[in-house]
């Protein structure tokens, strides 16, 4: 379908665009910023007056559930939830059941996904076979297939020569490796940050000491291979700080953080909710307000929703039986906006860090609205609101700690390959 797009404010970091005018879309892809071509006849017009046209989000880290845990979601369902959010590509760590270490498994998912037919997806392949932290997965083979990284996801690598083996495959096949930082010894069983929160409710704590542990020695090994690592979802200050001077210092890394972590702290935990229940855990109010700062300076190149959906038996346990993780596609555009409306981000700056930045990441061809790319646009209305509830997530998760909150901007159209998968 020819689809013209007129009288919104185009926002393309990518391609230093920031002004209103007309976006023209022909065979799924973009034909012309501004002035579309005299013989172009749309078939359909879309007036975004009053709304921000950009490109569609590009989500560094979403879990969809399929395979393995379709009680709790399905790439059908998670996929339509992400257009809903503005999101057209989502990349999903490895540890799905079976473990996204076969070209087999990668071949399933992207056909699920096709079959969905509302966002992309775009695995990451397994560090280790079965994510057990021992034997090198076939890289090279993962790649192939069409996995964009490759990561152990939470799963812990105690064997430091595993890891240096497993960094400099990796470079050697240009694969960017995306680390979760944490010292499985010292997080041991928390589920709390190590505090005054945390002690004064009874809670085990995961200190902050579990995370700049794990940065340092993911940082030493990164110096010894030279291999591109991207830092998951920081949480603290001191990490931060770690990787703002290894960045200084040239070594070729990135970090990102999830769009939560910039609006919750430990106090959230306080009356033992188990939807704040997440992991890494939500820490002190000066972490958050470094988090915030780190996304100022460039030190975190990207936001991530860290969606992780629930079905609601996972959250109705004591705080640290339930099971870490927030469903977050539908709500990680509007928190992210928050910022902008904080004054903290100008709202280029904030698109980046959704849409170009963390394709560079993964090295992927999205997150632009150059001619001749892929037609995957959201249009957002910065002035609508509304308020978060739960029933309403299209996510088969309901898993949020955001219930009743009123955020401000909305999504109204999004597009995939040319086509509005979303319409609101």
């Amino acid at each position: 379908m020819r689809i013209r797009i007129s009288n919104g404010r185009v926002i393309d970091p990518a391609n230093g665009i920031d002004r209103q005018s007309d976006l023209c879309i022909a065979d799924g892809h973009i034909v012309a910023v501004d002035n579309c071509p005299d013989d172009f006849s749309p078939e359909r017009e879309i007036d975004a007056g009053g709304k921000i046209v950009m490109p569609g989000l590009v989500d560094l880290r979403a879990r969809l559930r399929e395979p393995g845990q379709e009680n709790k979601a399905t790439i059908a369902s998670e996929c339509q939830a992400a257009a809903a959010g503005g999101i057209t590509t989502l990349s999903i760590p490895p540890d799905t059941d079976p473990v996204i270490d076969t070209p087999a498994v990668v071949e399933l998912i992207h056909q699920r996904a096709e079959l969905a037919g509302t966002a992309k997806v775009v695995p990451l392949g397994a560090l280790t076979v079965g994510l057990n932290g021992k034997q090198l997965s076939e890289m090279a083979e993962l790649k192939r297939a069409g996995c964009v990284g490759v990561s152990n996801a939470l799963s812990p690598i105690h064997d430091t020569l595993v890891l240096r083996r497993a960094l400099e495959y990796a470079a050697s096949h240009d694969l960017t490796v995306l680390m979760h930082p944490e010292d499985p010894h010292l997080a041991h069983e928390g589920c709390a940050h190590e505090g005054t929160v945390s002690t004064r409710l009874g809670l085990p704590g995961v200190p902050s000491a579990a995370e700049t542990v794990a940065v340092a020695e993911t940082l030493m090994l990164i110096e010894q291979t030279d291999a591109p690592v991207h830092f998951c979802q920081l949480s603290t200050a001191r990490a931060v700080q770690m990787v703002a001077r290894a960045q200084f210092d040239g070594l070729p890394i990135t970090a990102d953080v999830g769009s939560y972590q910039l609006h919750l702290t430990e106090m959230d935990v306080a009356n033992f909710n188990g939807d704040c229940h997440v992991r890494p855990p939500l820490r002190t109010e000066r972490d958050r307000i470094a988090l915030r700062e780190a996304l100022v300076r460039g030190t975190l190149d990207a936001i991530c929703s860290d969606h992780q959906p629930h079905d609601p038996d996972a959250k109705l346990a004591p705080f640290c039986d339930t099971e870490p993780g927030i469903s977050a596609l539908e709500t990680h555009l509007a928190l992210s906006y928050r910022l902008v409306q904080q004054e903290l981000l100008a709202l280029p700056d904030l698109i980046a860090k959704l849409t170009i930045e963390p394709a560079r990441i993964l090295q992927i061809n999205a997150g632009s609205l150059s001619v001749g790319a892929a037609a995957d646009i959201c249009i957002f209305d910065p002035e609508a609101r509304w308020t978060v509830e739960p029933h309403e997530l299209i996510s088969q998760g309901k898993n949020t700690p955001f219930a009743g909150w009123e955020l401000a901007g909305k999504v109204t159209h999004t597009l995939l390959d040319g086509r509005v998968v979303f319409e609101n």
